[in-house]
This record gives structure tokens, sequence and C-alpha cells, in this order.
């Protein structure tokens, strides 16, 4: 359910799944020679991690997995940085996040990638905390959503990682985790009834099922085939809410989910006491990037 209270996820993730991530991403960066490390040497050195813009932090397992796979040692300052607040960061104001050390050339080779990581997944928390807000202050009892628009790869990881940070639910994590049968799904089966009907002999009563619907008659065809969620997309608010109202009225334990174009900005207008779900993709595909960097000290 939509919330902006703090919850510490950062074990969320197992420290080997992330240390091989991060391993292939500084594989990525490092395909043959660094001639930048051979420039600075080998010496043990301290850095500091500077935040310098404002938003919501989040990221913090992904730095440390890059140092630790590094060899290097973090040390976090706890009462600053703390992973889910917003923090008012600026280039006049930039807050000292953590301080790193070990031999210069690793602090070096890790940088980018922890930097990068963490502009993005506290991006994608801080548009995620807006949308969380605006939820909580119509007293929604819903889930505010992003979607499977994220980067392919390790990263959506990250980005997952971000929603939930910021307060939102991550909706399905990737194909094997819940059934959603689109246009194409029905097209291809030649109706929603078989397309739902196949999928739950394969998927068992382990899963959930949604179906992506254009209309009203498509969501009562869906749950009468057996569908948990059906998702209305693309619909106007206010037909939204009462073709919302009318299939819980007739399917009470159907999910419902609101779909389509949906915006930080305009999503109070989709709120409703019917509707269980609402995802936006651009909480995953059109965050801003937050600004960080990380200086060796003299």
């Amino acid at each position: 359910m939509t919330t902006t209270s703090l919850v510490n996820f950062e074990t969320l993730i197992p420290e080997d799944r992330l240390d091989n991530l991060v391993r292939q991403w500084i594989l990525d960066d490092i395909p043959t020679f660094d001639v930048g490390g051979l420039v600075v040497g080998t010496a043990d050195k301290q850095a500091t991690l500077w935040m310098k813009s404002p938003g919501v932090l989040a990221g913090r397992p992904f730095v440390d997995a890059v140092f630790r796979v590094l060899n290097c040692r973090i040390t976090w300052n706890d009462t600053v940085a703390v992973e889910g607040k917003y923090l008012e960061a600026s280039g006049s104001n930039k807050l000292a996040l953590a301080t790193i050390s070990g031999p210069v050339n690793k602090l070096l080779q890790g940088e980018r990638t922890a930097l990068n990581t963490l502009s993005r997944c506290s991006g994608v928390a801080t548009a995620s905390q807006q949308a969380a807000k605006v939820a909580a202050s119509f007293n929604w009892k819903g889930f505010t959503a992003g979607t499977r628009k994220t980067t392919p790869g390790g990263f959506r990881l990250v980005e997952k990682y971000g929603l939930l940070v910021g307060g939102v639910a991550t909706h399905r994590l990737d194909l094997s985790q819940m059934v959603m049968l689109k246009d194409n799904h029905i097209w291809s089966a030649g109706s929603i009834t078989q397309a739902v009907t196949l999928a739950r002999r394969a998927a068992g009563f382990s899963q959930k099922i949604e179906v992506e619907c254009q209309t009203k008659e498509q969501a009562r065809e869906a749950a009468r085939a057996g569908a948990d969620i059906c998702m209305l997309d693309n619909f106007a608010p206010e037909q939204l809410k009462a073709d919302a109202r009318d299939l819980k009225a007739e399917f009470p334990h159907l999910l419902i989910e609101a779909s389509g174009g949906i915006t930080v900005d305009t999503m109070a207008e989709y709120l409703s006491e019917h509707v269980d779900i609402l995802s936006q993709g651009k909480l995953t595909q059109g965050y801003s990037c937050l600004d960080f960097s990380l200086k060796i000290v003299h």
C-alpha cells in the first residue's frame, strides 16, 4: 500500500547477488587497460561521497557492493545518509554522505559505477516519493506502482529497489513473477477467455493473472474467465471511476488497476475507492537523476 514512512530495504537483496551484479558492471567499465589507475597508483587514500542536489537518497546497498568488491572500506554518515529520506542538498550546501578508503586506483575504478547507480536509484525514489505523497494527501488506500518499463539487464533491480525506497509498489519484477495478458496475447490466443484459461493451466494457483482491458465488457469477460486483476488501460478519469465502480459491484474480489499516461501531475484525477492500483511508467522511464560526486581527500 502507498506509504511515505521509512522502511529499511537494505538487506532485501542478498550480498552475493549484489556482488555478482557489480562485478559485471566493473568488468564492463574496464574491459582492458586501466591507464588512469596506473597514473594514480595504489597508495591508500580516502575519498568523500558528496550529495549535491536535493532528493531522496536511495541505493546504498549498491554503493556498498561496488566498494566491497574492490576491497575498499566505506563508512556512511548515518546521521545524514538516511536511505529513503529527502535531503536538502545543493551545490552551495552539499552533504557529506560517506567516507571511502582503500587503494586510490580502486577508489577511482568504482567511482563512476557507484555514482551512476546512486544517481539513478535516488532519481526513481524521488519521483516515487512524490507520487506516494499525492496518494497519501487524498487518503487513498490503494497501491501506487511502477511498471516493467525499466532498464534491461541487471539495472532493473536498481530501479525496482528505488521504487520501494520511494514508498510505492514495484509491480511485477519480471515476466515470471506475475502473468499479464496484454492486447498481443489476446489477439494471438483468439479471445480473453481462451488466454486466461490457458494461462491458469500453466500458472496454477500460485500466480495472479492480470488482463489489460480497453473496455468494461473486456474486463467483465476477463473476470468471468478467472482473472485476478483487470487493468483499465488509457481510460479517461471519469470513465475509469464509473467502470471501476460497476466492476467492483459485480466482482467484489477483482483488483482494478488504472494505467496509461498517468503522471504525478495527473494522478489525483484517477484516484477512486474502486481503483486498487495506479501504475505509472514514468517512475522508471522519466525520472530526473540526482547529482553526486566522489572526491579524493588531499
